[in-house]
């Protein structure tokens, strides 16, 4: 099995940012697979997006809902997605967690609007 597929298969991995200083700054995330690559969603104007688009250097590791980690770390470049390709993450996010999902985008969509969130491409890099 290969990082992608092992990574794919978690309800949530731990996508770590890096700050301007080089601190890593973890979160838990819902990730899909997208082809080749992962796929997230988180709202638009989330630090990490601020970390992501400055430096798309990234981590992903499988982790509980927490983001306690319980496996190893794999390097991986990220970056953020076109409204399109971020209606389709969402589509894939839905397929993948069924009703929470589905809930979980819907009450997002309530809140913040189809602009509020943002799709994330994750390119693992092994």
């Amino acid at each position: 099995m290969t990082d992608l597929d092992r990574l794919a298969a978690e309800k949530y991995v731990l996508l770590t940012t890096f700050r301007k200083d080089g601190r890593a700054v973890p979160t838990p995330v819902w990730a899909v697979r997208d082809g080749d690559a992962l796929a997230a969603w988180t709202v638009s104007d989330a630090g990490k997006v601020k970390r992501i688009r400055r430096d798309g250097r990234v981590t992903v590791a499988p982790c509980d809902v927490r983001g306690r980690p319980h496996g190893e770390a794999v390097p991986a470049h990220a970056t953020i997605v076109d409204a399109e390709a971020t209606r389709r993450i969402r589509g894939l996010l839905k397929q993948k967690y069924r009703l929470i999902g589905r809930l979980s985008l819907l009450g997002s969509r309530l809140r913040r609007g189809e602009q509020g969130t943002v799709g994330l491409r994750i390119v693992l890099d092994r």
